[in-house]
């Protein structure tokens, strides 16, 4: 239970629940652009990406500072690469996206592989492992299926991004009313 000053301190803290709200509807709007799948569709994944990279960027510049010895060089090399990356997928958003699509296979191959030994490794500590294990046998399928062929990979890319956007959008909506609650509280 949290006390009224935590409950306080943890409605100032929070962003305003508006702002939430709006991210979670703009993630739903991503959503809908991508399952058209059609160049917007392409250039969205691509334009996301370049965010993503450059955030990545940022935040390796940030660990450069923090980093000792010759941890500085690892993170400052990763800073540029993603910079780059972010900086190019501007640029060439159909090139991005193609290689998006063809590393995106080998990456399902490899989440599978991984969830499926994660599974069987944990399954006397966690009572559910036979849900990783299932989720991980259906990212192998996947990914073995979208290797052998490009408009495989390309379809399955768009529509995990478009799930991914619709997740965060609805979670992001959620949150938006519950951290209102937080906020609104009597007493706060």
């Amino acid at each position: 239970m949290i006390t009224m000053a935590g409950q306080r301190t943890l409605a100032r803290v929070l962003p305003p629940w508006w702002l939430m709200l709006i991210t979670g509807i703009a993630w739903i709007l991503v959503s809908v652009i991508l399952l058209r799948f059609d160049y917007t569709s392409v250039s969205s994944i691509s334009i996301l990406f370049g965010f993503v990279a450059l955030f990545a960027g940022a935040a390796e510049i940030g660990m450069l500072f923090m980093a000792p010895g010759w941890w500085k060089l690892l993170h400052a090399v990763l800073a540029l690469v993603f910079i780059v990356s972010g900086i190019v997928a501007f640029i060439h958003p159909g090139n991005t996206f193609l290689a998006l699509a063809a590393v995106f296979s080998f990456f399902l191959i490899f989440a599978g592989t991984f969830d499926i030994i994660i599974a069987i490794s944990t399954r006397h500590e966690i009572e559910v492992w036979w849900l990783q294990l299932v989720g991980g046998i259906i990212e192998l399928a996947l990914g073995f299926w979208a290797a052998g062929y490009y408009g495989r990979s390309a379809t399955l890319l768009i529509a995990w991004v478009a799930a991914f956007a619709i997740i965060r959008g609805v979670r992001d909506i959620v949150l938006a009313f519950r951290v209102r609650e937080i906020q609104h509280a009597p007493g706060v």
